[in-house]
């Protein structure tokens, strides 16, 4: 008899869950976590450059002794280098206690204004946290991929 090997449910496109987004809160602490290891020291605005990729942008928002709210962005110039546009402009709140990462909202490419998550109706709300939080489990990894840290000589002051 073959046993089906499964993988795990934060991978799967569709909303399965609330147990399951936990999963994926939890996820995305460990990837975090391990893009920023001395995160609840961290203070202000962060930069990560590595040859060849893009420079990321961790601002710290708020610290608080069980919580910590901050941006994970990159910047893009805009025409003759006068704007700088943010994409994607992640607000997260990391939960140290339960070890849990949370997208609370993102900068709309549109408009430029700030969506929050508890915007939605309660039938769509795990419908559109699962999307954000799956992105982020995914920009994440290709973040860590590519070799960014924000520790010591590796995060920039800006």
């Amino acid at each position: 008899m073959l046993i089906e090997a499964r993988k795990p449910a934060y991978l799967d496109p569709r909303p399965r869950s609330f147990a399951a987004l936990m999963d994926l809160y939890e996820a995305n602490y460990i990837r975090l976590r391990r893009l920023s290891p001395e995160l609840r020291s961290q203070q202000g605005a962060l930069v990560s450059r590595v040859a060849g990729a893009m420079d990321l942008h961790l601002e710290v928002i708020e610290c608080c002794p069980y919580t910590t709210t901050l941006i994970l962005t990159y910047h893009f110039e805009g025409d003759e280098g006068r704007h700088r546009r943010k994409s994607p402009n992640l607000h997260l709140r990391v939960y140290h206690d339960a070890r849990q990462v949370e997208v609370m909202g993102c900068a709309c490419r549109r408009s430029g204004e700030e969506v929050s998550l508890g915007d939605h109706p309660d039938w769509q709300a795990l419908e559109h946290r699962w999307r954000f939080n799956r992105f982020l489990y995914k920009w994440l990894g290709y973040c860590l991929h590519q070799g960014h840290r924000f520790e010591g000589a590796a995060a920039k002051n800006s």
